[in-house]
């Protein structure tokens, strides 16, 4: 099976890094930290850009480096596109002359796939100053796309524009997942783009790798559980479209063999993946199944562990993890009050109401064993 695998280590200056993981050889990997983590030294790693003092690096099947065999591929001939912050086109080239460059086995119909992919047709004559920051993002992502890469590699495409220009180019970023049969590498700061793009996720800490794997294992995870306030916890899951209710408007969504979500209705085929976010707050508990109630979704589950939020007072929040059997989990936050009237313990079986699910991610690309 083609992966990505990289190990790794590099001594900069007075860092050490060891990066080491397997990666997905088909969709989003969204690389995830602090400033100073080492996210760019890492996919920079992976290009050539920075040299490791040793290890390995394979993509999809291809050793790239190899301190041992004593291979180290050259950057220009290791297939792997990269777009960076800014778009850095050529400011005396048009688009297309932009688009173009570095293409060396030019062919008409994948030219057209990427105009078509990333709406940029009607931008070949103009001049980069000509464009906006979206804009110019767009055409270095298709210039990138058609130097027929193995691997694209995106360090922040977004950070540089503003909150217009990122609504603008964030649905061709979705595409892209869906679109093209190659891995991306995109580094990110933001938990959004990571839930509307990513399918799998690697957070780096102090120039490590400490978590890597599926978004909806790691977004569990202690390491992501820190940049997620206590009041805006949240649980990920990846089910499986099972019925479209046209009367209601609503969309019956398969969580595992036994429990299933209902949604505003989401455009989609029977049997089609989809990401579902459900807020900690908008979970409540109840100890016996609630009856003549306005919540649709009601499931049974199990409390597998209970957490306090911040000391100070009486009021102070409760994080009760709720399990809903095959690896599957909820997260609620209830008041310390509610806490000790319905006299919640780990193991005891309760009823969690569901007041809103949102759909983060609508993607075949998703791993289709649920």
């Amino acid at each position: 099976m083609k992966t990505i695998q990289i190990d790794v280590r590099k001594q900069l200056s007075a860092h050490q890094f060891h990066f080491q993981t397997e990666l997905p050889a088909k969709g989003i990997s969204a690389v995830f930290g602090r400033s100073g983590a080492g996210k760019t030294t890492f996919i920079n790693l992976l290009c050539g850009l920075t040299p490791p003092d040793s290890g390995n690096i394979t993509v999809q099947n291809t050793v790239l480096f190899c301190s041992k065999q004593q291979v180290d591929i050259p950057i220009e001939k290791r297939k792997i596109g990269y777009v960076f912050q800014d778009a850095r086109l050529f400011p005396h080239m048009k688009v297309r002359r932009n688009l173009c460059y570095g293409v060396t086995n030019f062919e008409q119909a994948h030219f057209d796939e990427v105009l078509s992919l990333l709406s940029i047709g009607e931008l070949l004559e103009r001049y980069p100053s000509e464009l906006s920051g979206g804009e110019k993002q767009r055409v270095a992502i298709g210039r990138a796309l058609l130097s027929k890469p193995d691997l694209l590699l995106m360090d922040e495409p977004l950070a540089s524009l503003d909150l217009p220009r990122k609504r603008e180019v964030m649905p061709y970023l979705e595409r892209l997942s869906n679109s093209i049969d190659i891995p991306i590498i995109y580094v990110t700061h933001s938990l959004n783009e990571i839930l509307r793009l990513a399918q799998h996720l690697i957070v780096i800490e102090q120039g490590e790798i400490v978590e890597s794997g599926s978004i909806e294992k790691v977004w569990r995870s202690p390491s992501m559980q820190a940049w997620q306030s206590f009041s805006d916890k949240s649980a990920l899951f990846k089910g499986k479209i099972i019925e479209q209710s046209q009367c209601y408007a609503l969309t019956k969504i398969a969580l595992n063999s036994h429990s299933y979500l209902w949604v505003q209705h989401t455009d989609g085929e029977i049997g089609e993946l989809v990401r579902l976010r459900v807020r900690a707050s908008d979970v409540s508990i109840a100890l016996e199944r609630p009856t003549k109630t306005s919540i649709r979704n009601i499931l049974a589950c199990d409390i597998k562990s209970i957490s306090m939020g911040a000391h100070g007072s009486s009021t102070q929040s409760v994080e009760v993890v709720l399990g809903l059997g095959e690896d599957s989990e909820l997260v609620a936050v209830v008041t310390h009050w509610a806490a000790e009237e319905l006299e919640l313990m780990v193991g005891q079986r309760v009823y969690a109401q569901i007041k809103g699910v949102s759909v983060a991610q609508r993607d075949v690309a998703l791993d289709p064993h649920l």
